[in-house]
């Protein structure tokens, strides 16, 4: 209840403080920040064994985790990861890229996959990349995905000088952040030497491809500890890696990630 008191009665000092308070007061309560705190997304559960279903979803009930691509489900009952590509044109998708953004390829083809690499060597193109894939990134949330994986984060060691670390660190910040905005967390897909920059790339965990077969396991482990995973794509690779990783840590695919049933489709653990 306000006292019926009039200021009138009190010293002059006092009124004088009391109207500057009043005037540094704020009119209306600070604004609420739209963005939801870290806390809000959940990282993968350690523990948990992955699959790695990019040529088909499949049931697995040996694992936890699944990564499928962003045009496939969420696989029910497990934490799913949405695979997108951020760095390089998926194959199917090239000749969309060349018609609508030509201007975003960077005119070199990763001859392995048959991927054009993207032009992330200028904030202005970074935006413009970004500006594509968030919508992506969206509907991998709306679909139910837990995660988001971002393949290529290494692609500018296939550039030809084109494209360096730093705007690959760069492209895969704005990347994060824009995951973050729809609460996914996200993985760092390979490039062993950038885990030391994780606090720039704002990755939550990895997926590492081989990094048994390349000796890296313990430089990803060395900057995110327990949150690490493994797919091989060998009998010696997986060998390599359960012995520098916790056995649920790692999987053995067939090259091509075919889905189960198919006659080349690979799927073994740890032992």
């Amino acid at each position: 209840m306000t006292s019926a008191r009039s200021t009138t009665a009190l010293p002059a000092t006092i009124v004088a403080v009391l109207a500057l308070l009043a005037a540094c007061t704020p009119s209306t309560p600070p604004t609420t920040p739209t963005s939801a705190p870290s806390s809000s997304m959940v990282l993968p559960p350690v523990g948990a064994h992955l699959d790695y279903q990019l040529g088909g979803g499949y049931p697995n009930p040996r694992v936890g985790i699944v990564v499928r691509d962003r045009t496939d489900e969420p696989s029910s009952g497990h934490y799913s990861i949405c695979y997108l590509n951020g760095f390089q044109t998926q194959p199917d998708a090239t000749d969309w890229w060349r018609t609508t953004h030509p201007d975003l390829l960077l005119g070199i083809t990763d001859t392995s996959w048959d991927e054009e690499l993207l032009d992330i060597s200028s904030a202005a193109k970074r935006a413009r990349i970004v500006a594509v894939i968030e919508p992506w990134i969206a509907d991998c949330a709306t679909k139910g995905f837990d995660a988001v994986e971002f393949d290529n984060l290494d692609s500018y060691t296939r550039s030809n000088g084109r494209l360096t670390a730093d705007d690959a660190v760069a492209m895969i910040a704005l990347l994060s952040a824009a995951a973050h905005r729809h609460h996914l967390p996200v993985a760092q897909k390979n490039a062993v030497e950038l885990v030391s920059r994780r606090t720039e790339i704002g990755t939550d965990f990895v997926i590492a491809e081989q990094c048994g077969t390349w000796d890296e396991c313990a430089g990803y482990v060395a900057g995110y500890g327990e949150l690490v995973w493994d797919v091989e794509y060998d009998a010696p690779g997986l060998t390599a890696a359960c012995s520098q990783l916790p056995r649920w840590a790692v999987v053995r695919r067939d090259l091509d990630l075919t889905a189960a049933g198919e006659s080349t489709h690979v799927f073994e653990q740890c032992p």
